[in-house]
């Protein structure tokens, strides 16, 4: 007799903290099938996922290749291995981590996440495109190409 029923408001509740959580969830376990399937298929194997469009029309290396070679080491533990397939890949890749981290959290507490500053963006834009022209350049080839 000193139980009570869940009220609608409980129901609600559980209804809108599911619903929060659908988003990051589906994200989180769609890059780790992602993941999973690179791991097991391995990109160093030429072809196995095609050819970069921007290397095979212009012999340029873009910011993201070798990100699935990378991706492919990072997640069997060799972080050597993948910094040498794109090492941009190796500092963002964690990155990307702690942020979905992030909003899972708040998600899960139904909070808003805090804004990130306006500037962070052309930041991010900025360094990518720097590291695209810099592993393109001969004298720095051996360290930032794929």
């Amino acid at each position: 007799m000193g139980t009570t029923a869940p009220t609608s408001t409980d129901a609600d509740r559980s209804a809108a903290r599911a619903g929060a959580l659908r988003a990051p969830l589906v994200l989180g376990a769609t890059a780790l099938a992602g993941v999973l399937v690179v791991a097991l298929h391995d990109p160093h194997v030429s072809g196995s996922y095609g050819v970069c469009p921007l290397v095979a029309l212009t012999g340029f290396w873009c910011p993201m290749c070798g990100g699935l070679r990378a991706t492919h080491d990072l997640a069997r533990g060799d972080v050597v291995g993948a910094w040498g397939m794109n090492p941009l890949w190796v500092l963002i890749a964690p990155l990307l981590v702690v942020a979905w981290g992030r909003w899972l959290v708040a998600a899960r507490r139904r909070r808003p996440l805090r804004s990130l500053p306006s500037a962070l963006p052309w930041v991010l834009l900025g360094a990518v495109v720097a590291f695209g022209i810099l592993r393109n350049i001969p004298a720095l080839s051996p360290y930032l190409a794929p």
